[in-house]
């Protein structure tokens, strides 16, 4: 099990989730090469030996990075385990890409800072509830 941050382009004036007009159309994000590229100025240990599913180690905290496989990319999922640090390295790509995420624990907008790391607290809380542990 995952803490999922999905990327996208979003309307940067959407407050919400809903807010999202129906008829918006995303941008695409880049290339998946370019995407790489902006991953490894942030990351420079990330593992792209699988150019769709790129992977970023810390100390006790991990992030998988789903990539589509198309070579230009609308968006990308990442997929967050451990500790409370990995909050902090998803906001730095997220700032790097100049991006907006949706939080699969809140179905909103991530948000940096205190809030994505209670996010992501409430989701390991959920996730040991879930497993038992």
């Amino acid at each position: 099990m995952s803490w999922d941050i999905f990327v996208q382009d979003f309307p940067p004036d959407a407050a919400s989730v809903s807010a999202i007009p129906d008829d918006f159309r995303p941008c695409t994000l880049g290339s998946r090469n370019e995407l790489i590229s902006e991953f490894l100025e942030v990351v420079p240990s990330a593992d792209f030996s699988d150019k769709s599913w790129g992977k970023i180690e810390g100390d006790g905290w991990s992030i998988e990075i789903n990539i589509c496989e198309e070579m230009d990319c609308n968006g990308f999922a990442l997929h967050v385990r451990g500790r409370n640090e990995a909050a902090g390295a998803v906001e730095a790509i997220l700032n790097h890409l100049g991006t907006r995420a949706i939080d699969s624990q809140t179905g909103e907008f991530f948000v940096a800072g205190p809030e994505a790391r209670r996010s992501f607290e409430k989701w390991r809380n959920h996730r040991d509830f879930v497993t038992g542990q």
